[in-house]
């Protein structure tokens, strides 16, 4: 028995069931009553394990698999199992073993007239096309920043909701992409099976890798179209455009206000008002928001500073130091007062030179009450109430509370020895 798309001529079923709100046509019935789903949001499947819903019941049979780890689908060339048909049949799979490689080619009859790049779905080739054209259809209505995709548009609204529906099973941490989600489970998971040739450190992730290499070979593909300047990550290259040259920070704080310039920095923020820490060091126990910071902290134990400066050889634990570091070889000074005119190597520098014009002081002692504009002079500060004394003298023993007066101590020192001196000569 033929089904319905077989019964009816090739020009009749091109144009057969239209949708009513895009007008969009369908040559089944089924793909129009699913495709009417996209406009009314509807999804009738529900997965009874994880609660996800689905708008097709194909990936809804789907999806259970990745529950059960059932794999039904297999490759008749390499025997290779798939959870999914799609993934089987729609994309070219490459099983990589051990002195093997299969590549298994699959039909993409529908190719782009502009490059030739073919494509197995006809919506594949009309979105590839959006990127000779420039056209970014869809439109995000809160900021309006334009997308060739809407799924890309719909991942970007959720910077604005704060929607993050793909939750961690483990910590419970959630994320607004599903692979941020597939990213972050590696730190539970402590897998690593990226490594460096050069140095041995290994990685979660091959784009990780990619980028570490550029540290032995010095490679900086990523160029600033506006100071020239050159990045070895593109996500530097879009933080510094957006720092120095456009000053945008679209992403608020919604607790305290403050703005930043990327989505990474805001979530970095936030950890600060919620105080969660879940990185911990298992040498000294020390907890950290971030696992970058915990990796950088497990150098103070190792000894660690794998950045070397090229041109006096001095040696860092943290990128960022040889970055201010080679400023002083450069004499760069990219951070300028935009009251006063002054530059500087670091923007911190920069910010708690602004307090100077400001006046503000927003570090405060929770003994006394007293302001400070950094948070080293708080720290010293409190050393008075606590009456620790941790600069110490090598030829004395006496301790101060700064460092600075240990600095003025030490002339005494200098000055007994060069009076012991003087005198000495005198005799002789």
């Amino acid at each position: 028995m033929m089904n319905f798309s077989e019964e009816l001529p090739k020009e009749e079923r091109k144009s057969s069931y239209h949708c009513d709100v895009c007008e969009k046509t369908f040559s089944l019935r089924s793909s129009l009553t699913n495709h009417k789903r996209i406009h009314t949001g509807e999804k009738p499947y529900n997965c009874d394990i994880c609660g996800k819903s689905f708008t097709i019941r194909r990936n809804f049979t789907e999806h259970r698999y990745t529950h059960t780890g059932e794999k039904p689908h297999n490759c008749d060339v390499c025997g290779k199992s798939f959870s999914q048909m799609h993934t089987l049949t729609i994309i070219n799979v490459f099983t990589q073993e051990r002195n093997h490689t299969t590549v298994i080619s699959v039909r993409k009859p529908y190719q782009c007239d502009i490059c030739g790049k073919s494509f197995s779905e006809r919506c594949n080739l009309a979105t590839h096309k959006h990127i000779h054209t420039g056209e970014k259809s869809y439109h995000c209505d809160i900021c309006g920043k334009s997308f060739f995709q809407k799924v890309h548009l719909n991942t970007h609204r959720r910077i604005h909701t704060g929607e993050k529906p793909y939750h961690c099973n483990i910590c419970g941490k959630s994320y607004a992409e599903g692979n941020s989600l597939n990213k972050h489970k590696l730190v539970h998971t402590g897998e690593k099976p990226y490594q460096c040739d050069i140095c041995g450190k290994a990685f979660s992730y091959r784009s990780s890798l990619i980028v570490h290499k550029h540290i032995h070979t010095g490679k900086k593909p990523y160029n600033c179209d506006a100071c020239g300047k050159s990045f070895r990550e593109a996500s530097q290259l879009a933080i510094h455009k957006t720092c120095i040259h456009t000053r945008e920070k679209p992403y608020h704080c919604d607790i305290c206000g403050k703005s930043f310039s990327s989505g990474i920095n805001l979530t970095k923020h936030k950890s600060t008002h919620t105080g969660e820490k879940p990185y911990h060091c298992g040498v000294c126990g020390k907890s950290f928001s971030q696992t970058a910071h915990l990796s950088v902290h497990n150098r103070v134990h190792t000894g660690e500073k794998p950045y070397h400066c090229d041109i006096c050889g001095k040696s860092f634990s943290q990128t960022s130091h040889l970055t201010i570091h080679r400023r002083i070889h450069t004499g760069e000074k990219p951070y300028q007062c935009e009251i006063c005119g002054k530059s500087f190597f670091q923007n911190s520098d920069v910010t708690k030179h602004k307090r100077i014009h400001t006046g503000e002081k927003p570090y405060g002692c929770d003994i006394c009450g007293k302001s400070f504009s950094g948070s080293s002079a708080l720290t010293t500060h409190k050393n008075i109430h606590i009456g620790e004394k941790p600069y110490w003298c090598d030829i004395c023993g006496k301790s101060f509370f700064q460092n600075s007066d240990l600095t003025k101590h030490r002339y005494i020192h200098s000055e007994n020895r060069f009076s012991s001196d003087s005198t000495t000569d005198y005799r002789h």
